[in-house]
């Protein structure tokens, strides 16, 4: 089994520590970094190069939506983005997703939904919760 590395960016420092508890007892996710801004999200995702960003929209110096483009603009690697946000409008996802997210999960999902979300964006499929009625539908 191979390990699907992930950078974590949000500004709460209790969503990236619950986010690194809750992925820590996946065998097959590492966390290799956390990103308290969007800015700091590009800088380190040129510098780690992990397998996926799970990336909040709303975050201080750059927005999740700019990050995206910068961060797929930054790297040869094929960086693969999973936008975890409050926002639960479809507008939103169908937005990321039209800049090259390749997922979008809001923070009132189930928890398990974040490393089943991580394990299909990294096989290659695009992950949308249900309610964004998008490219795929969550189980």
């Amino acid at each position: 089994m191979s390990t699907i590395t992930v950078l974590i960016a949000d500004d709460h420092a209790i969503v990236r520590q619950g986010l690194r508890a809750l992925l820590a007892t996946e065998p097959d996710i590492e966390i290799v970094g956390e990103a308290t801004n969007g800015q700091q999200a590009v800088v380190l995702a040129h510098k780690l190069v992990p397998d996926i960003v799970i990336l909040d929209l709303s975050m201080p110096l750059l927005n999740g939506m700019d990050a995206i483009q910068r961060i797929q603009e930054c790297t040869t690697a094929s960086i693969k983005i999973l936008i975890l946000s409050s926002y639960a409008e479809p507008a939103y996802a169908r937005h990321a997703q039209s800049l090259g997210a390749s997922g979008y999960i809001t923070k009132q999902c189930d928890s398990h939904l974040i490393a089943t979300a991580i394990r299909r964006i990294h096989s290659g499929e695009l992950y949308f919760t249900p309610s964004h009625h998008l490219t795929v539908q969550c189980p």
